[in-house]
């Protein structure tokens, strides 16, 4: 099924996955969005977007320090829920069809982005 809007061309909308080729001076490219995976991370987005008013509100209030923490760890860990699904849904469409690609530009694009994932998330502070 194709549709044209701005500088998009609708292609599919079939097994949850809507696809969309937009136009960059590169070439097409295309976007998914995991339909279910999108509500998830919305919701959990929205949550986290109410818990940072709180914790807002707690530091105006001159709340107890601890209770301060709690609710930050609390967002830490809604924030890791949030980003769980995000690579999730960027496994399940850009590096699986990446992987699959005859081109080992794009193979080796896939593998880079992994990498450089995994060591952000395994960066030790000071």
């Amino acid at each position: 099924m194709y549709a044209q809007t701005r500088n998009e061309t609708r292609i599919a909308d079939k097994n949850e996955i809507k696809i969309y080729l937009t136009y960059t001076p590169q070439g097409y490219y295309h976007e998914a969005m995991i339909i279910d995976i999108k509500k998830r991370a919305l919701h959990r987005a929205k949550i986290l977007e109410g818990q940072m008013r709180g914790v807002q509100k707690m530091i105006e209030n001159e709340d107890y320090c601890m209770d301060i923490l709690m609710q930050n760890l609390a967002i830490q860990k809604s924030i890791g829920s949030l980003n769980k699904l995000i690579l999730e849904n960027h496994v399940r469409t850009h590096i699986k069809e990446n992987l699959s690609s005859s081109s080992e530009k794009d193979q080796e694009l896939a593998v880079e982005e992994l990498l450089g994932l995994y060591e952000l998330s395994n960066v030790r502070s000071k």
